[in-house]
Protein backbone atom coordinates (compact mmCIF):
# COMPACT_ATOMS: atom_id res chain seq x y z
CA UNK A 1 0.00 0.00 0.00
CA UNK A 2 1.11 3.59 -0.63
CA UNK A 3 0.29 6.49 1.65
CA UNK A 4 -2.77 7.50 -0.40
CA UNK A 5 -4.20 3.97 -0.21
CA UNK A 6 -3.43 3.86 3.50
CA UNK A 7 -5.27 7.14 4.13
CA UNK A 8 -8.28 5.94 2.13
CA UNK A 9 -8.36 2.66 4.09
CA UNK A 10 -8.20 4.56 7.38
CA UNK A 11 -10.97 6.92 6.28
CA UNK A 12 -13.24 3.99 5.42
CA UNK A 13 -12.56 2.20 8.71
CA UNK A 14 -13.31 5.35 10.69
CA UNK A 15 -16.56 5.63 8.74
CA UNK A 16 -17.53 2.13 9.88
CA UNK A 17 -16.85 0.26 6.65
CA UNK A 18 -16.80 -3.46 7.57
CA UNK A 19 -15.01 -4.45 4.35
CA UNK A 20 -12.23 -1.97 5.06
CA UNK A 21 -11.99 -3.29 8.62
CA UNK A 22 -11.48 -6.83 7.34
CA UNK A 23 -8.99 -5.57 4.75
CA UNK A 24 -6.99 -3.92 7.52
CA UNK A 25 -6.50 -7.22 9.34
CA UNK A 26 -5.88 -9.11 6.12
CA UNK A 27 -3.17 -6.64 5.10
CA UNK A 28 -1.42 -6.14 8.42
CA UNK A 29 -1.95 -9.06 10.80
CA UNK A 30 0.68 -11.40 9.31
CA UNK A 31 3.14 -8.57 8.67
CA UNK A 32 2.82 -7.37 12.26
CA UNK A 33 3.17 -10.94 13.52
CA UNK A 34 6.45 -11.34 11.60
CA UNK A 35 7.65 -7.99 12.93
CA UNK A 36 6.94 -9.10 16.51
CA UNK A 37 8.38 -12.59 16.01
CA UNK A 38 11.95 -11.32 15.65
CA UNK A 39 11.65 -9.53 18.99
CA UNK A 40 10.60 -12.50 21.14
CA UNK A 41 13.11 -15.17 20.14
CA UNK A 42 10.74 -16.65 17.56
CA UNK A 43 8.11 -17.34 20.25
CA UNK A 44 5.08 -17.81 18.00
CA UNK A 45 2.48 -17.60 20.77
CA UNK A 46 3.96 -14.37 22.12
CA UNK A 47 4.20 -12.90 18.63
CA UNK A 48 0.52 -13.66 17.98
CA UNK A 49 -0.49 -11.99 21.23
CA UNK A 50 1.65 -8.94 20.51
CA UNK A 51 0.37 -8.65 16.93
CA UNK A 52 -3.26 -8.80 18.05
CA UNK A 53 -2.66 -6.28 20.84
CA UNK A 54 -0.85 -4.01 18.38
CA UNK A 55 -3.64 -4.00 15.82
CA UNK A 56 -6.27 -3.49 18.51
CA UNK A 57 -4.37 -0.48 19.80
CA UNK A 58 -3.82 0.77 16.25
CA UNK A 59 -7.57 0.64 15.58
CA UNK A 60 -8.30 2.44 18.84
CA UNK A 61 -5.94 5.23 17.86
CA UNK A 62 -6.55 5.19 14.11
CA UNK A 63 -7.83 8.76 14.03
CA UNK A 64 -4.31 9.85 15.01
CA UNK A 65 -2.73 8.39 11.86
CA UNK A 66 -1.62 11.37 9.78
CA UNK A 67 -0.51 9.72 6.56
CA UNK A 68 3.00 11.20 6.43
CA UNK A 69 4.47 7.68 6.54
CA UNK A 70 3.29 4.24 5.52
CA UNK A 71 0.54 2.87 7.74
CA UNK A 72 2.68 -0.19 8.44
CA UNK A 73 5.50 2.06 9.69
CA UNK A 74 3.03 3.64 12.11
CA UNK A 75 1.82 0.20 13.20
CA UNK A 76 5.40 -0.97 13.72
CA UNK A 77 6.02 1.88 16.15
CA UNK A 78 3.06 0.61 18.19
CA UNK A 79 4.28 -2.97 17.89
CA UNK A 80 7.72 -1.98 19.12
CA UNK A 81 6.20 -0.62 22.34
CA UNK A 82 3.93 -3.65 22.75
CA UNK A 83 6.98 -5.89 22.33
CA UNK A 84 8.93 -3.93 24.93
CA UNK A 85 6.03 -4.26 27.38
CA UNK A 86 5.83 -8.01 26.74
CA UNK A 87 9.59 -8.45 27.22
CA UNK A 88 9.45 -6.56 30.52
CA UNK A 89 6.64 -8.79 31.74
CA UNK A 90 8.60 -11.90 30.77
CA UNK A 91 11.95 -11.63 32.49
CA UNK A 92 13.46 -14.67 30.80
CA UNK A 93 13.70 -12.59 27.61
CA UNK A 94 15.58 -9.69 29.18
CA UNK A 95 18.75 -10.62 27.30
CA UNK A 96 16.97 -10.37 23.93
CA UNK A 97 18.87 -8.23 21.44
CA UNK A 98 17.35 -6.94 18.20
CA UNK A 99 19.46 -8.15 15.30
CA UNK A 100 20.80 -5.97 12.51
CA UNK A 101 19.14 -8.42 10.08
CA UNK A 102 15.66 -7.70 11.50
CA UNK A 103 14.04 -7.49 8.08
CA UNK A 104 10.55 -6.25 9.08
CA UNK A 105 12.25 -3.34 10.85
CA UNK A 106 14.19 -2.62 7.69
CA UNK A 107 11.06 -2.56 5.58
CA UNK A 108 9.25 -0.31 8.06
CA UNK A 109 12.13 2.15 8.10
CA UNK A 110 12.69 2.01 4.35
CA UNK A 111 8.99 2.60 3.65
CA UNK A 112 9.19 5.82 5.61
CA UNK A 113 12.16 7.25 3.71
CA UNK A 114 12.01 8.87 0.25
CA UNK A 115 13.86 7.08 -2.53
CA UNK A 116 14.24 7.83 -6.25
CA UNK A 117 12.61 5.14 -8.37
CA UNK A 118 15.77 4.84 -10.48
CA UNK A 119 18.20 4.58 -7.57
CA UNK A 120 21.28 2.51 -8.40
CA UNK A 121 21.45 -0.92 -6.73
CA UNK A 122 24.49 0.01 -4.62
CA UNK A 123 22.78 3.21 -3.45
CA UNK A 124 19.65 1.23 -2.57
CA UNK A 125 21.74 -1.27 -0.60
CA UNK A 126 23.42 1.53 1.35
CA UNK A 127 20.02 3.08 2.03
CA UNK A 128 18.59 -0.18 3.36
CA UNK A 129 21.65 -0.74 5.51
CA UNK A 130 21.28 2.76 6.96
CA UNK A 131 17.58 2.13 7.58
CA UNK A 132 18.43 -1.08 9.45
CA UNK A 133 20.82 0.79 11.69
CA UNK A 134 18.34 3.62 12.27
CA UNK A 135 15.61 1.27 13.48
CA UNK A 136 17.97 -0.83 15.59
CA UNK A 137 19.36 2.34 17.19
CA UNK A 138 15.82 3.59 17.95
CA UNK A 139 15.00 0.24 19.54
CA UNK A 140 17.98 0.52 21.89
CA UNK A 141 17.06 3.98 23.19
CA UNK A 142 14.86 4.60 26.24
CA UNK A 143 11.24 4.44 25.11
CA UNK A 144 10.56 8.17 25.46
CA UNK A 145 13.61 8.97 23.32
CA UNK A 146 12.72 6.46 20.60
CA UNK A 147 9.09 7.54 20.50
CA UNK A 148 9.92 11.25 20.39
CA UNK A 149 12.36 10.80 17.50
CA UNK A 150 9.93 8.59 15.57
CA UNK A 151 7.12 11.09 16.08
CA UNK A 152 9.31 13.95 14.86
CA UNK A 153 11.16 12.37 11.95
CA UNK A 154 8.79 9.62 10.77
CA UNK A 155 5.34 10.88 11.72
CA UNK A 156 6.13 14.59 11.27
CA UNK A 157 4.89 15.76 14.69
CA UNK A 158 5.71 19.28 15.83
CA UNK A 159 7.44 19.93 19.14
CA UNK A 160 4.12 21.09 20.56
CA UNK A 161 2.41 17.86 19.50
CA UNK A 162 5.21 15.75 20.99
CA UNK A 163 4.95 17.77 24.21
CA UNK A 164 1.23 16.95 24.32
CA UNK A 165 1.92 13.22 23.78
CA UNK A 166 4.52 13.16 26.56
CA UNK A 167 2.60 15.51 28.88
CA UNK A 168 5.61 17.81 29.08
CA UNK A 169 6.16 21.52 28.63
CA UNK A 170 7.53 22.73 25.30
CA UNK A 171 10.87 23.54 26.94
CA UNK A 172 11.11 20.13 28.59
CA UNK A 173 10.26 18.47 25.28
CA UNK A 174 12.96 20.39 23.43
CA UNK A 175 15.44 19.33 26.10
CA UNK A 176 14.31 15.71 25.82
CA UNK A 177 14.64 15.81 22.02
CA UNK A 178 18.16 17.19 22.33
CA UNK A 179 19.12 14.37 24.69
CA UNK A 180 17.41 11.83 22.45
CA UNK A 181 19.35 13.06 19.40
CA UNK A 182 22.65 12.80 21.28
CA UNK A 183 21.79 9.32 22.54
CA UNK A 184 20.74 8.24 19.05
CA UNK A 185 23.96 9.58 17.54
CA UNK A 186 26.03 7.66 20.08
CA UNK A 187 24.17 4.38 19.51
CA UNK A 188 24.08 4.78 15.74
CA UNK A 189 27.79 5.56 15.48
CA UNK A 190 28.63 2.57 17.67
CA UNK A 191 26.51 0.25 15.51
CA UNK A 192 28.01 1.71 12.37
CA UNK A 193 31.56 1.10 13.61
CA UNK A 194 30.73 -2.48 14.53
CA UNK A 195 28.91 -3.25 11.30
CA UNK A 196 31.82 -4.44 9.10
CA UNK A 197 32.94 -6.95 11.73
CA UNK A 198 29.52 -7.94 13.02
CA UNK A 199 27.31 -8.00 9.96
CA UNK A 200 28.01 -9.99 6.81
CA UNK A 201 24.51 -10.07 5.37
CA UNK A 202 24.69 -10.78 1.65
Amino acid sequence: MDNLSDKLLVKKILAGDEVAFRAFFSEFLNRTYRFALTRVNQDTEAARDIAQATLSKALTNLSRYRGESQLFTWICAICRNESIDWLRRNKRYNDHIVLIEDYPDVRAAVDSLPSPADAAPDAQLQREQAARLIQVALDQLPRKYGNALEWMYIEGYTVREIAHELDLSREATQSLLARAKRAFADVYSTLHRQLPAANTVS
